[in-house]
């Protein structure tokens, strides 16, 4: 008999943090992960607020435990953080603390999900998310998705099919393909949300790296009856290693979360809240993104260039406005999973599309990081993909 959970069956470490383990062997080209560009950490404002808090007055408390749903005072920056996006929030009792973007995932899981729930999701979405849900023995299923977002003939279609749990979607520069919603788009999803009593989960960990067109405002800003819970995260635009996230919502929703949390981790790290809050609070946040901004457009233009130049014509991908991720998708029958392994060979590391599908399907697509490449290691790493799918395709002709 086993001596691990049922739902410990058939479960899979990332495959993503797997592939993350081959960049540190000598001369790899990692597009695989989702890493800030490591010059974009402001360590320097870091450092100063850090020693301020621990020379302070409330040094003892940055070391101590703390409340549930967070440091006061972040609670109350974070509202004002929020509106940025078109968030209203009257009251902190609105939103909370939680410890990453991933943490709050897995608190809505734990809140809403029993054994052969159903979630509907993007197809491709958010690998982490998949493996989650699994955990909690939820069944996921895909939506079709345009351009504009996810099909709205399609989702109501299957919220009436399956009656969902709730509907997870990343609206802005999605994790994997780096598309965003149109704000119509977002209306439609809470209009369905609202109609038919389903909740949504809104995680938005990259619509401030935004380097071209126009702002939308976030999916959460067009709810009507409380039915959509926001999650962003402080890792893409402050430190990954904080481990800091805000999640916002209706307050029976919030509470709940809340105590799902308390049964988790007690609390988010005060000492991490504290110096998010200073951060926010010295208004170094605005200043530092429009620093990092040209840094990833820079990158995201040297890997469309060098993709436009080396892959082969069957290949085609996403042009994001921001983000950090670019998805590309072959018209002939080349699984990308299968040509792995020889991309490590020539020292490059991607992520084969199919493991963000809910369904298994997408062996012809992957998904391609330019954050945390400088441009020569960028047009090196693509050319070395090129060559490669080039030889793949015509082994297939």
């Amino acid at each position: 008999m086993s001596e691990y959970s049922t739902r410990m069956n058939g479960l899979s470490g990332s495959a993503t943090r797997e592939i993350l383990k081959l960049t540190a062997l000598p001369d790899m080209i990692s597009f695989a992960g989702g890493l800030p560009a490591t010059q974009c950490l402001p360590v320097k404002e870091i450092r100063e607020i850090t020693a301020d808090i621990l020379s302070g007055a409330g040094a003892t408390g940055a070391l101590q435990y703390g409340l549930s749903e967070g440091v006061p005072a972040f609670r109350e920056q974070l509202k004002d953080f929020l509106s940025d996006v078109g968030i209203k929030v009257s009251s902190t009792d609105n939103l909370f603390v939680v410890s990453g973007g991933q943490q709050g995932i897995d608190l809505m899981c734990k809140v809403f999900l029993d054994k052969g729930d159903v979630v509907l999701v993007e197809n491709p979405t958010y690998l982490a998310f998949l493996q989650i849900a699994a955990t909690y023995e939820a069944r996921v299923v895909g939506v079709e998705s345009d351009k504009q977002g996810l099909v709205l003939s399609d989702l109501e279609e299957k919220i009436k099919k399956h009656k969902p749990k709730f509907i997870y979607v990343v609206p802005t520069f999605s994790n994997p393909t780096g598309r965003s919603y149109t704000a119509e788009n977002r209306r439609g999803i809470a209009y369905l949300a609202d109609k038919y009593g389903v909740m949504v989960l809104e995680d938005d960990p990259y619509s401030r790296l935004r380097f071209t067109g126009d702002f939308v405002p976030a999916l959460k800003s067009y709810d009507i009856s409380d039915k959509v819970v926001y999650v962003t995260s402080f890792s893409k635009i402050l430190s990954p290693g904080l481990r800091v996230a805000v999640m916002a919502g209706g307050k029976e929703v919030i509470r709940k979360l809340v105590i799902a949390k308390q049964g988790t981790d007690l609390h988010t790290a005060s000492l991490s809240q504290l110096i998010a809050c200073e951060y926010l609070k010295r208004g170094y946040l605005k200043p530092d993104i429009e620093k990092s901004l040209p840094v990833y457009r820079t990158r995201k233009e040297a890997m469309t260039r060098a993709l436009d130049e080396f892959m082969p014509e069957e290949f085609h991908r996403t042009d994001p406005e921001g983000g950090l991720f670019i998805w590309g998708e072959f018209s002939v029958p080349v699984d990308a999973g299968k040509c792995f392994d020889d991309a490590v060979k020539r020292n490059v590391a991607y992520v084969p599309g199919s493991v963000f599908y809910a369904d298994g399907k997408g062996q012809n697509t992957l998904r391609l990081n330019y954050s945390n490449a400088d441009e020569e290691k960028i047009r090196r790493g693509v050319k070395a993909l090129g060559e490669m799918f080039k030889q793949k395709i015509s082994e297939v002709k």
